[in-house]
């Protein structure tokens, strides 16, 4: 059903919605004047190392510190955050979300860099630029409420990784001492929002290898009893003909909620995808959509329009709006424009995506009215 609302008048003058269609495509040249977050920069040398914390920052590889790599690492990096604060990993594909991820700059607090050191296959030592970058928290929650995002409430539960191995050589079971074996899918759970645990590995829980490599789920949960919540991310990795294969269980509170298998050439891979189907089966029983109008078509006016300038610095605002997906201009009366605007969201979305610096301002005591500043 399409939402509407329809404002009684005289018909429009012709020049003037002209002049409208015309802002319309020339609003492009406008976008670059768009208000920006206060942001810091840094370097970060040994000693004092700058690293991603929370659910609204991210740290992405970057080839240099100019101001093209740094804003196309924002655009990432924002991504990377909405991944987390949704847990879906297929985020960017939403509506809206492309077209503002390429003003990721206004969202940003602060940011850093940081230079890793490595050792290439051939003993060479390499060195790899990586960009920080911390958001503001109710910027980017007013961002995802506006376009419909779903979100992954905190506090989030951090369920037992229970995971074998058997590389040729028997089966073994990770625990807290094999940390750096298990990074893989350790990082790639932090990467989707949550976190995993490790079990302490005593003689007991070396015994559920077994349970583990059968597959019997509810063994394991018994075992795991004694660790909260009681969810557990059940595994068995091993060798499959050139590669390796996965084989993943998610429970929780004593139910399957996802099984999956994965093969691949290398383990890490492998033993990562595990974290991915942890983090689907919890958002799809826990995250949310927050409640907004329908999407539909709703007639807006701005008043205080003076001169072809302030009809552009409309027509700019609306076009880089994520939450308008079309614009018509319907009337024009002297200082008065009229647009019908197809909205993701409704006005609501609509005016939480406007901000303290657009150009307009609401006009008290009237639905969908603004006026210029």
């Amino acid at each position: 059903m399409r939402a509407s609302r329809a404002l009684p008048g005289p018909p429009p003058f012709p020049w003037m919605l002209r002049l409208l269609s015309a802002a319309l495509c020339l609003c492009g040249l406008l976008v670059l004047a768009m208000p920006v977050a206060r942001a810091q920069a840094g370097l970060r040398t040994e000693g004092d190392v700058a690293a991603a914390q929370g659910l609204y920052s991210a740290e992405v590889p970057v080839n240099s510190q100019t101001a093209d790599a740094r804003e196309a690492g924002f655009a990432r990096a924002l991504a990377r955050v909405l991944e987390k604060l949704s847990g879906d990993a297929g985020i960017v594909t939403r509506p809206g979300v492309a077209q503002e991820l390429r003003n990721a700059k206004a969202y940003v607090d602060s940011y850093d860099f940081r230079q890793d050191q490595g050792v290439s296959a051939s003993g060479a030592p390499t060195f790899r630029t990586v960009l920080v970058v911390r958001f503001l928290p109710e910027v980017v929650d007013s961002m995802a409420a506006a376009l419909g995002l779903p979100v992954w409430p905190q506090p989030r539960p951090k369920p037992v990784l229970w995971l074998a191995i058997d590389d040729g050589s028997g089966a073994r079971l990770l625990s807290t001492g094999q940390v750096n074996a298990a990074r893989s899918v350790l990082d790639r759970a932090q990467e989707r929002g949550f976190r995993l645990g490790l079990p302490a590995g005593d003689a007991a829980e070396q015994a559920a290898v077994g349970a583990i490599w059968r597959g019997d789920s509810a063994a394991v949960a018994r075992t795991s009893a004694r660790y909260s919540p009681p969810m557990q991310l059940i595994g068995k990795l091993y060798r499959s003909g050139a590669g390796w294969t996965a084989d993943w269980t998610f429970v929780d509170s004593g139910r399957v909620l996802a099984t999956r298998s994965v093969s691949d050439s290398d383990a890490r891979r492998a033993m990562a995808s595990g974290a991915d189907l942890a983090a689907e089966a919890l958002v799809q029983r826990y995250a949310k959509v927050p409640p907004s109008e329908p999407a539909g078509t709703y007639r807006v006016a701005f008043t205080g329009l003076h001169s072809a300038d302030d009809y552009l610095r409309v027509s700019a605002m609306l076009q880089k709006m994520p939450v308008v997906r079309r614009i018509a201009p319907a009337r024009a009366d002297g200082d008065r424009a009229e647009f019908d605007l197809d909205l993701l969201t409704g006005m609501a979305g609509f005016d939480r995506m406007l901000g303290a610096d657009a150009p307009v301002v609401a006009v008290e005591g009237l639905q969908a009215e603004y006026r210029i500043r």
